[in-house]
């Protein structure tokens, strides 16, 4: 046994946890103000949850990558890169991207059917009526549950394991920040902060790709890391892999840890509010595009990261910079998502400590914002709205959504810190959340794509599936480690168990029961005719015209005929794209290596590292630079209105239509979008 010792103080860890928060926070708080003042952003419950519909691709792709890195990402991507060598960071990252890609094709679908709808729960109340609600809302929170868990568990471990920050401190104090600024902007601060947590998170992996491969005296080129990788494999080798080798994509548990990541992660991408939350949030012409770039630039994150990061730890093991020298990682700490951080230090030292910890408060927050958000939105929409106060102002559910942000946060601190005491890991969570939620995927899917299935089926499959799911997990558990423990079930047999059957059990279940309640022919009348927030009265306290807000003007007719047409094309587009990409990446790609059982050349694997670098240069482009360039009017409109306000020339006005930048009304003789509403009225 070894005793940690933390590479960074205390102070560290709550310097970072509590005023990087901080520092958002007001970031935010001043963003909205600027928002307000210059693009006619009043805070209103619809833009709270929707920013008014009119985000473009760029900011889209940008808040998918940051939704999508959540701790996990980099935590369990390295994880699986220690256990099973080259072959993990790709089942990870193919395994969890291809859900971001065919779910544009939902989301083009979201946007023709219920253009209003604010969750997608919503949509199946619309269809199915209160008690198929029920039904999803629970699935829906227990989604929520387990991401919000995972990122609290993982990103705890890891500040604990560089400060010596107590777990349980780090569990309360995370949220903290991310609360603050979500009250303040709503989805549109997850938006803007999703944006600066993704270049942050870019180019922190640059840092630990370019030290790994070129600048390190132990490391330092992919050559090295190739060589110390095949010693590694002579001194422990990897049982079913080929070879014994870390450097093949031919992995026996590897390939079983890539049906449980594909399975799980269509719970968590279909099941999830927050990704409905983006696409709703997205301006019609840009959903498809802004998922679609996502998924790709999603892709080189965990792959590199993980490539980089859980080789150098194998690489590294036997050199004292290594903190558990001369032992290898204890289990518990694999599990518990130590890998990245352990590589960190080897490689950097306090500097890499310090850009883990940054790193992971940046994973960690950026997942948690599309949280608060998604839950926020089921309790303000599903819930209250739905059930208790049908009539509610925006005000009110301006409050509510205030009032679940805070009380989910507390909750899920208070979760994950029973989650520590009682040994449940990140690693545990991660492989067991497709056992508990993905049984709702295909009905949920089909209620959006199918006509035909009934609210029997859409009703009882979920139900069916979970019973069938944890069925599967714990016999096979309890067949193959004799009693039922953490150890037992959290092993990768009975884990690949359940998650099977939960997906699947539904392909049997809806047929029949649609068959024997007979078809709906549904005609998707119902969803169009959901409607959006009452937000007059907070338009009036602020004195706007509820049409100058961006997102809330009338559309005629024939715009939305048109608007239509260009879904209807998106929708076909995204039907062929996306299933021909998923293909790509779950079988072209890799399976002619599975089946070869080839391990990689010094040259070949020199390649695979040149690839990846290159793949995560194009990420950056297409979410970090591209937003920028697509927001380059609305950001020269700001700073003119800013320039404007510093040399005294007079508040500049929106016209909420044009969306230009006019004089001043004491320059021009014209009255203020606020002054036309209070003479209207």
């Amino acid at each position: 046994m070894f005793s940690r010792s933390p590479p960074l103080s205390q102070g560290t860890g709550y310097g970072v946890v509590i005023g990087l928060g901080i520092l958002f926070a007001f970031g935010m708080v001043l963003t909205t103000w600027v928002l307000r003042r210059y693009q006619n952003e009043v805070q209103t419950s619809e833009m709270f949850s929707t920013a008014g519909r009119t985000v473009k691709s760029g900011l889209v792709a940008s808040a998918v990558v940051s939704s999508w890195t959540w701790a996990a990402t980099l935590l369990q991507s390295s994880a699986v890169a220690y256990e099973y060598g080259v072959s993990g960071p790709f089942w990870y990252a193919s395994g969890a991207t291809v859900q971001v890609i065919l779910f544009a094709t939902l989301a083009i679908e979201l946007k023709r059917k219920a253009p209003n709808a604010h969750t997608f729960l919503e949509v199946i109340r619309a269809r199915y009526g209160a008690i198929t609600h029920g039904v999803f809302i629970v699935f829906g929170l227990m989604t929520n549950i387990l991401v919000t868990a995972m990122l609290l568990t993982g990103g705890s471990a890891v500040v604990t394991s560089l400060t010596g920050m107590h777990t349980v401190a780090a569990c309360f104090l995370l949220p903290v920040g991310v609360v603050a600024y979500t009250l303040f902007g709503g989805i549109k601060a997850t938006f803007l902060t999703d944006y600066v947590h993704t270049v942050v998170i870019l180019i922190i992996i640059f840092i630990f790709a370019f030290t790994a491969y070129s600048s390190n005296e132990v490391l330092g080129s992919p050559g090295r890391v190739y060589d110390l990788l095949v010693q590694a494999a002579k001194a422990h080798p990897v049982a079913g892999n080929a070879g014994g080798s870390y450097l093949t994509m031919r992995s026996k548990e590897g390939g079983i840890f890539f049906v449980i990541n594909i399975v799980g992660n269509f719970g968590t991408v279909f099941l999830d509010n927050g990704y409905y939350n983006k696409a709703i949030a997205a301006s019609p012409i840009h959903a498809l595009p802004g998922y679609i770039m996502g998924g790709l630039s999603w892709f080189a994150i965990p792959w590199l990261c993980a490539t980089t990061m859980g080789l150098a730890a194998l690489a590294m093991e036997t050199n004292p910079a290594f903190p558990t020298y001369p032992n290898r990682m204890p289990a518990a700490d694999v599990s518990a998502g130590l890998v990245l951080p352990d590589a960190a230090v080897a490689l950097m030292g306090k500097g890499g400590a310090a850009c883990t910890l940054l790193l992971i408060f940046m994973a960690v927050t950026s997942a948690m914002s599309a949280e608060l958000i998604a839950t926020s939105s089921i309790f303000t929409y599903d819930i209250y709205q739905t059930y208790i106060n049908p009539q509610a102002s925006g005000r009110r559910l301006i409050y509510i959504s205030h009032c679940c942000v805070v009380g989910w946060a507390v909750a899920m601190a208070g979760f994950a810190t029973g989650l520590y005491y009682a040994g449940i890991s990140m690693g545990y969570l991660y492989l067991l959340m497709g056992v508990i939620i993905s049984a709702a995927v295909l009905p949920a899917t089909l209620s959006l794509l199918s006509r035909k299935q009934n609210r029997v089926a859409a009703t009882a499959s979920p139900i069916l599936g979970l019973a069938s799911a944890l069925i599967a997990w714990l016999v096979t558990a309890k067949k193959q480690g004799g009693t039922l423990t953490v150890a037992t079930t959290g092993a990768n047999n009975p884990m690949l168990a359940g998650n099977v059957v939960a997906l699947l059990s539904p392909l049997i279940y809806i047929p029949i029961l649609t068959l024997a309640f007979g078809f709906q022919n549904y005609d998707y009348a119902s969803m169009k005719a959901i409607r959006r927030g009452d937000d007059s009265d907070l338009a009036a306290a602020k004195h706007m015209d509820p049409e100058l807000i961006p997102g809330n003007a009338h559309t005629t007719t024939a715009q939305d005929e048109e608007e239509q047409k260009k879904l209807l094309k998106a929708s076909r587009i995204a039907r062929i794209l996306t299933v021909f990409m998923a293909v790509s990446f779950l079988v072209l790609w890799p399976m002619p290596m599975y089946g070869s059982k080839y391990i990689f050349s010094k040259k070949f694997f020199t390649g695979w590292i040149v690839v990846g670098i290159i793949w995560l240069f194009f990420s950056s482009f297409c979410v970090a630079f591209y937003p920028l360039w697509e927001g380059r009017h609305s950001i020269k409109r700001t700073l003119r209105g800013i320039l404007r306000d510093i040399s005294g020339k007079g508040r500049p006005t929106l016209d909420g239509r044009t969306e230009s930048i006019e004089d001043s009304p004491a320059d021009q003789g014209t009255e203020t979008p606020e002054e036309k509403y209070v003479s209207k009225k």
